[in-house]
């Protein structure tokens, strides 16, 4: 299996255990998308913002001495958008609904976060 249809199924594994997600996305730290069930128009656009929102997460983390960023929550009023990283060159990023089980996201993310880490070493 290509790493490409290794990243295909960790997005496919993870919409099935969050089925109410309105997209999950694997991007570059650099703000390239690899892998996503996005509408194309929408993948590189938001492939770039979470790669802002990593970075940006990661330098506040630092600088209050919060320790390593784990995710970067967005929350507007009509849903989230999760980003988290998935080692050292990848963002792993979910959005869903305002009634989006974040705690299920959290688990779910580690999980996936650990495989795309694994695929792209």
């Amino acid at each position: 299996m290509s790493k490409q249809e290794e990243l295909a199924q960790v997005i496919t594994t993870t919409r099935r255990s969050i089925p109410e997600l309105h997209g999950v996305m694997i991007a570059t730290t650099d703000g390239m998308a690899i892998a996503s069930d996005f509408p194309e128009a929408e993948a590189e656009r938001v492939a770039a913002m979470a790669a802002t929102a990593l970075g940006l997460g990661q330098r506040i983390t630092e600088r209050t001495s919060l320790g390593g960023m784990q995710e970067t929550v967005v929350r507007g009023d009509n849903g989230y958008l999760v980003v988290y990283g998935a080692g050292s060159s990848a963002v792993l990023v979910m959005s869903g609904p305002t009634d989006s089980n974040l705690g299920l996201m959290r688990i779910e993310a580690r999980t996936a976060s650990a495989q795309i880490s694994q695929v792209l070493r």
